[in-house]
């Protein structure tokens, strides 16, 4: 092969490598484009991250005991647990005492949930801690995610259960039910024995009513 015939083909390579490298370029950069989520994409996704993770306080109060697969795990310390909690509740403590977490406990808090999960395979947990914006629950979730098991969270927490009822609950609830209906104090979970309203709503007739 002559030299200029050389020396040809090598600028053809190379033209052809560098057009190779921008062709590839562009398709990678076209491909991350397609990829990028749109606002109604994000938007989307937060409501299918948002319902599939969060349980409505209401609706599990006006339900509380119905389902037995549906289990409430109070994730505060056993001191606390035994003062009061949700009624039905079961307690696998984060903390060890009401001053000092636990999340280093792995082992326990995951086996107790294990434990849990075998004496009922079709469980669901619900978890909660102190108050709405307590990472505790968000913590014990991901603890136990990275051993395949996966909770959902009570929209409230202990707080707002126990001393802010009237936030949560319907306006025309607030005299017809009683906090102290849905909490118990001790060591057992307690039982839903039937909650009937403190007062009867009387039907407005056309007169004033009640």
């Amino acid at each position: 092969m002559k030299k200029k015939e050389k020396q040809l083909l090598i600028k053809v390579l190379i033209i052809s490598l560098v057009v190779g490298v921008l062709a590839g370029g562009l398709t990678a950069y076209s491909v991350i484009e397609m990829q990028e989520k749109t606002q109604e994409d994000l938007i989307k996704e937060f409501y299918d991250v948002e319902t599939a993770t969060h349980v409505s306080p209401h609706g599990l109060r006006k339900h509380m005991g119905e389902d037995p697969n549906k289990i409430i795990v109070d994730l505060r310390s056993q001191e606390e647990y035994e003062e009061e909690h949700i009624t039905t509740a079961v307690n696998v403590p984060a903390y060890k005492d009401r001053d000092h977490s636990d999340y280093g406990a792995v082992t326990r808090i995951v086996s107790q949930f294990q434990e849990l999960q075998r004496s009922n395979p079709d469980a669901e947990f619900i978890v909660y801690c102190y108050s709405t914006p307590c990472m505790t629950g968000r913590k014990v979730g991901k603890i136990l995610a990275d051993h395949g098991i996966y909770v959902k969270h009570l929209g409230i927490g202990w707080n707002e259960w126990r001393y802010h009822w009237q936030t949560w609950n319907h306006h025309h609830e607030w005299e017809q039910t009683d906090v102290m209906d849905y909490v118990v104090s001790g060591p057992e979970p307690g039982v839903m024995e039937g909650v009937t309203p403190k007062r009867e709503v009387c039907p407005i007739d056309g007169s004033l009513g009640c």
